[in-house]
């Protein structure tokens, strides 16, 4: 993959970098970090800045982030619960559940856009529920910039710091992507038990 990117990013310079992590934000399993530092690291070898590769990136960031909070929208909260009446018995979800997470969201929704945009996969996923939440456009474009600009600046200048020695800095990010993971798997499990554990409650 990091063939592909590098001849993306060299035939098609900003652009290539701009398309690329568009699709990174769509498609979460395209590693951003591998774009970035290599990236940064063909500042070093091409007439490529480092302003320039971080202004693309953020551009192409926020042009997948808004596509992922219009899915959001389409989907909402009002169509979640519509969902909900037929068929969340079969997941004993209910709409007050739905409405918790979503008046959860619009109270701490902004900063879990920020923090969000430093977590791998995450960082991609976090823009439909803020779409779902209907969260003031604006704001989601303030605080997904911010998040957005602090992780590619960091991740450009490192590519750009350690040049082809940037294999041992991605070893660490993907000790990192890993650990993150194994967090959200270790939350969704410890959802489902909350939620079996509550079925069994109701029933007893």
């Amino acid at each position: 993959m990091e063939a592909w990117i590098t001849s993306v990013m060299s035939d098609y310079g900003y652009l290539g970098i701009f398309f690329l992590i568009m699709l990174e934000n769509i498609f979460p399993p395209i590693p951003s970090e591998l774009i970035l530092t290599v990236g940064g690291f063909m500042t070093t070898t091409s007439t490529m800045t480092i302003p320039g590769v971080i202004a693309a990136a953020t551009a192409g960031s926020l042009i997948g982030a808004v596509i992922l909070y219009g899915v959001g929208l389409l989907l909402d909260v009002e169509n979640l619960e519509k969902w909900i009446d037929k068929h969340g018995h079969w997941l004993k979800v209910k709409k007050a559940d739905v409405r918790r997470a979503d008046s959860w969201f619009d109270r701490f929704g902004v900063w879990t856009v920020f923090f969000g945009r430093l977590i791998p996969l995450v960082r991609s996923l976090i823009s439909i529920p803020a779409g779902m939440s209907n969260m003031k456009f604006w704001q989601f474009l303030l605080f997904t910039t911010i998040g957005t600009l602090l992780w590619n600046t960091v991740l450009v200048y490192v590519g750009e710091a350690v040049g082809d020695n940037r294999e041992k800095i991605l070893e660490q990010l993907d000790i990192y992507s890993n650990v993150v993971y194994a967090l959200i798997a270790l939350a969704g499990i410890a959802a489902i038990w909350y939620y079996v554990k509550k079925i069994r409650t109701r029933t007893e």
